[in-house]
């Protein structure tokens, strides 16, 4: 059965600041994951407050809220099939060392504190992370794949002879 789901995606400051946003837009989209979402933008502190809310009262929610404004972030929605939990293994485990190679955190990320990427963990953090990085104007959800347009071209081309 085909899961369509949607997922946030960010490319953390470390990523930005390395010039790893193509790469790991990429990736996704190789693997076949839609990006229907696409910003860069700096995190204010309101966000990254709702974004780590469930870290508050932690000894390291300081650090984590201060680390995501530290630069840009490069924020994206993605959509495919099982998108959630297919970004995240892409992404690999948090801590790079103990990430499967292949994956985005054990090719580029040194350290568990700056790992290049963020993804959503589950259909309500994504559905809260899109709402704060995301207007619901901002997602371009009604647009054409390739295939589609090829067969509306061949289809008005038949219909020109």
């Amino acid at each position: 059965m085909f899961d369509l789901e949607r997922t946030f995606v960010a490319v953390k400051p470390d990523g930005v600041k390395r010039g790893l946003i193509g790469e790991v837009i990429r990736r996704f989209e190789e693997k076949g994951y839609k990006v229907i979402g696409l910003k860069m933008l700096k995190v204010t502190r309101e966000q990254a407050q709702a974004h780590y809310g469930e870290h508050e009262g932690k000894p390291f929610y300081e650090r984590l809220v201060k680390y995501i404004q530290s630069g840009p972030i490069v924020g994206m929605v993605l959509e495919g099939h099982q998108a959630i939990a297919g970004a995240r293994h892409m992404m690999g485990k948090t801590d790079p060392l103990d990430a499967d190679m292949g994956t985005i955190r054990a090719d580029y990320a040194l350290v568990k504190e700056y790992n290049i990427v963020h993804g959503s963990d589950s259909v309500e953090s994504a559905e809260r992370e899109i709402n704060i990085y995301f207007r619901p104007e901002e997602i371009c959800d009604n647009w054409s794949n390739m295939a589609e347009l090829v067969i509306e071209c061949l289809r008005a081309n038949e219909q020109i002879i």
